[in-house]
């Protein structure tokens, strides 16, 4: 089994069990935006059962790549089922290929599907169906793997509602606007930075420097992957902090909850 990043790695295995294998592409650190596989990975993705994907771009140039391949490698879309939310006006351009959603083109979609516990519980369920038409004779371990995981997903996905329930201001500062799904399950509303995925000029920073001081925000967060320079910019200029939070990591289920209680922190 092959995932493209990093915390399908927990689905899978989750749903899978001891059963599975999973090898990822992305590794810690990496930038999903500007990765390129070596061609080691290529080549042991073509000996893959199947290859979990959400539609990063590097993924669309792989798939390409698969369906020439022999034989060839069963590819599962994970946005199967999930309505893709467009990117915010901020938000960056990630070059999002409407070819495998059957989308029509359009805004940008944003793939960051994997950080909101409600659409990662629809994506087990597809992980569990890809699994079973693999290994039917295993369909009980991916049935039981599926509950268990679900069930988890649940309870954090009730925390987090909990957590956010009687806050008052609603929305908070990020570089790079990875948490769009987990605002929208949660009523938030992330502010991004970036623009068109880069940082932004001097008088698109001022407008973002004044946005922040009307909504009394304090905190900008950032993330591992990319550069704190800008982000630091508005800290300073709104007497705030910067906090690193990351979408990326292996432990999707923690980090979640992480997350959620950072960004919590933050609103008033």
């Amino acid at each position: 089994m092959a995932v493209g990043v990093l915390p399908y790695k927990q689905v899978v295995e989750r749903v899978g069990g001891p059963a599975v294998q999973v090898d990822i592409l992305v590794r810690p650190g990496q930038d999903v935006h500007t990765y390129e596989p070596a061609p080691s990975q290529v080549a042991a993705l073509m000996q893959a059962r199947v290859f979990f994907r959400v539609g990063m771009p590097f993924e669309d140039r792989l798939v390409a790549r698969l369906d020439k391949s022999s034989p060839r490698v069963p590819v599962v879309d994970l946005r199967q089922g999930i309505e893709l939310r467009p990117m915010a006006d901020r938000d960056h351009s990630h070059g999002h290929d409407h070819r495998h959603t059957g989308a029509q083109p359009g805004p940008t979609l944003d793939p960051h599907i994997w950080n909101s516990p409600r659409l990662v519980r629809r994506q087990a369920a597809t992980v569990r169906d890809a699994l079973i038409a693999l290994r039917p004779t295993e369909r009980e371990r991916f049935d039981s793997g599926y509950t268990a995981y679900a069930r988890e997903l649940d309870t954090l996905d009730a925390e987090l509602q909990r957590l956010f329930s009687g806050k008052t201001g609603r929305r908070f500062m990020v570089f790079h606007p990875s948490w769009g799904y987990l605002a929208s399950d949660y009523g938030l509303e992330q502010v991004s930075i970036e623009v068109e995925g880069k940082e932004p000029p001097p008088k698109a920073l001022a407008r973002i420097i004044e946005r922040a001081r009307a909504d009394d925000i304090r905190v900008v967060f950032v993330q591992p992957q990319f550069s704190r320079k800008a982000a630091e910019q508005v800290a300073r200029a709104i007497g705030g902090e910067v906090v690193t939070i990351d979408p990326l990591a292996e432990d999707l289920l923690g980090n979640l909850r992480l997350v959620g209680e950072a960004i919590a922190r933050s609103l008033r």
